[in-house]
């Protein structure tokens, strides 16, 4: 059986670009290597919604996929890049720092 992926040091050590401040932003990695699709991206993503709130924090990919292992490991991955990234975002905020991940889930993605 292959070893198991550190997903968070996999991000760390694959991020392209990032941009993440208390009122969101996002972050690309090339997941090129995980997945085994050539020029593969993820990017995790969080809107600002006013009044000191985020938004849930969403995904989007540069590809498709049909092959099942292929989008059962993006699936995992992208919830990793989405956890990493609220991580990030609520570092040393105020009250709503005490939001967890999954309370973040269920709020809008966008104020509009």
């Amino acid at each position: 059986m292959p070893k198991a992926t550190n997903l968070p040091a996999y991000i760390k050590d694959n991020t392209l670009r990032i941009d993440a401040s208390p009122r969101g932003g996002g972050i690309e990695i090339d997941a090129s290597k995980y997945l085994r699709i050539p020029n593969a991206r993820i990017t995790a993503y969080q809107n600002y919604l006013g009044g000191g709130l985020l938004g849930a924090v969403c995904a989007s990919r540069n590809f498709e996929t049909k092959d099942r292992t292929k989008i059962k490991k993006t699936v995992r991955l992208e919830v990793a890049l989405k956890k990493y990234f609220f991580n990030i975002t609520n570092e040393g905020q105020d009250e709503w720092s005490e939001q967890s991940y999954e309370q973040n889930q269920r709020m809008p993605q966008s104020g509009f």
